[in-house]
């Protein structure tokens, strides 16, 4: 009997699991309210949601929201394109030659020993407060998970299939196209996900050392305002920027690995 009513209650979520990212959403925003009221926060501290939407309807009438999150989109996504070909690039050459990674690896380690927040502030000094500082943040940020899971992916790869690739007498490009790609495409496209959230973070870091525009100067200035709803509207932003970029990520990789069977999540 215990058994059946479980079964039936796991069948009933999963049917309706697509409901429990909304359900704990509102949720979240309920808890938050009461919160807020229960502790008579003041709203420079802890604004109520009421407060936070009011705000943000009013950032996106007047443009300002959208004008400063396409411009963040922007230094995210020219990052993370810069960021994920040159990690794919030197990951594959690191994964083919011991040498080049004996040589490189303690330079790589080293540059990522050091927070990018101390980075940063020497990138705007160099190549200025534009975009072109920004971008490049976001690359570094992106470049060691990207490089590290092209390597592994790379290195995964069974040693008998590329035997049975040199006994079929193909060429380097044949078995980088039809076995090294699919055999590493997994771990591959495991560290993009990491690397899209995270480029999100470095464009936010490059904008709060230096810039004029950009969700992350919305941020410095309401906060040099006490413009705690601002704020706000701001990091939720972020999050669902940064929400979307992971999804599409998924949403890649469940098409390029449609032939592997999808773990139910």
């Amino acid at each position: 009997m215990d058994v059946r009513w479980f079964d039936r209650l796991r069948g009933w979520l999963l049917k309706r699991r697509g409901l429990l990212v909304p359900v704990s959403i509102v949720l979240a925003i309920l808890l938050w309210g009461i919160a807020v009221r229960w502790f008579s926060f003041p709203a420079f501290i802890l604004p109520p949601p009421d407060l936070v939407w009011q705000r943000f309807t009013q950032v996106l009438q007047d443009g300002s929201l959208m004008r400063h999150s396409f411009f963040t989109l922007m230094e995210v996504l020219l990052g993370l394109a810069l960021g994920v070909s040159i990690s794919t690039a030197l990951g594959y050459l690191l994964a083919r030659s011991k040498s080049i990674e004996r040589l490189l690896s303690p330079y790589i380690v080293a540059s990522q020993s050091v927070p990018i927040v101390a980075i940063a502030p020497l990138l705007v000094i160099w190549f200025g407060p534009g975009i072109f500082s920004k971008v490049l943040i976001c690359a570094l940020i992106v470049f060691f998970p990207v490089l590290v899971n092209t390597v592994v992916g790379l290195r995964s790869v069974p040693e008998d299939l590329r035997d049975l690739m040199r006994s079929l007498q193909a060429t380097r490009w044949q078995t980088f196209r039809l076995l090294e790609v699919p055999a590493a495409l997994p771990v591959f496209l495991g560290g993009l996900r990491i690397g899209a959230t995270l480029s999100v973070i470095g464009a936010v870091v490059g904008e709060f050392v230096g810039a004029d525009r950009g969700l992350g100067f919305m941020i410095n200035r309401a906060r040099g305002q006490y413009d705690t709803s601002l704020v706000f509207v701001a990091v939720l932003t972020l999050i669902i920027m940064a929400m979307i970029l992971y999804g599409l990520v998924v949403l890649l990789e469940r098409c390029m690995l449609s032939w592997r069977e999808q773990p139910d999540i």
